[in-house]
């Protein structure tokens, strides 16, 4: 993979950031592609950037509006409540068809720049009930990508069998946790690095942090 060129499917938060600097360790080139769906927060695309920028990336931003249109949640409506799934059902901050739509334009760009490799921070794990992070969708849609385009490419996905705590612990050997931990934006709420400490988001994000930190006492 060393000789090899990857696009990381890029938000700018912890997961697609720690993704982005195990892409750069383990290919020779690595674009990025942030998608625009009409996100609740327009500063997550602006912290893409700016991560993009710092770490000297190429950087695509896709127009995917159509996606807020078909799928209105609450990560692209204000008037939605952010809240957990119960008995059965699922987050009201779950985009149906996303992961679907973004790894499937993230191999056509791919397929564009000559990169065989496309990266993903999608987790089974800590996955909220999203069934598009599952293992079996990727591998599923894998197989898709590589019939429709009559191509190779491999999905790659450094988090789906490890936890936030595990997440942090592979940021830190990369040498990037005080990145990721100050430039990041997980929070529902639109606040940079240690988020709002209430939402969904922040709190299985600090509670990973402090399960880490506490592993190296």
């Amino acid at each position: 993979m060393k000789h090899d060129k990857a696009v990381v499917v890029f938000s700018g938060g912890q997961d697609s950031t720690t993704c982005l600097f195990w892409a750069l360790k383990n290919f020779k080139e690595v674009e990025a592609v942030t998608f625009d769906y009409g996100q609740r927060h327009a500063l997550e695309i602006e912290c893409a950037k700016q991560i993009a920028q710092e770490l000297n990336v190429r950087h695509h931003i896709l127009n995917m509006s159509l996606l807020n249109q078909l799928a209105p949640n609450a990560l692209t409506r204000d008037d939605i409540e952010i809240k957990e799934g119960e008995e059965d059902e699922l987050p009201s901050t779950f985009v149906p068809g996303r992961n679907l739509v973004f790894l499937s334009f993230a191999g056509i760009l791919a397929s564009q720049i000559g990169a065989k490799h496309i990266v993903t921070g999608v987790c089974e794990t800590d996955f909220s009930g999203y069934p598009d992070c599952r293992d079996a969708f990727v591998k599923s849609l894998n197989v898709t990508l590589n019939l429709s385009m009559d191509t190779s490419f491999v999905i790659h996905t450094p988090l789906m069998w490890i936890d936030k705590a595990e997440t942090w612990a592979l940021a830190d050997q990369l040498g990037a946790f005080d990145f990721v931990r100050q430039k990041t934006l997980t929070c529902y709420n639109g606040i940079i690095a240690d988020g709002c400490g209430e939402c969904p988001a922040c709190k299985l994000r600090l509670q990973g942090m402090e399960a880490y930190v506490q592993s190296l006492n």
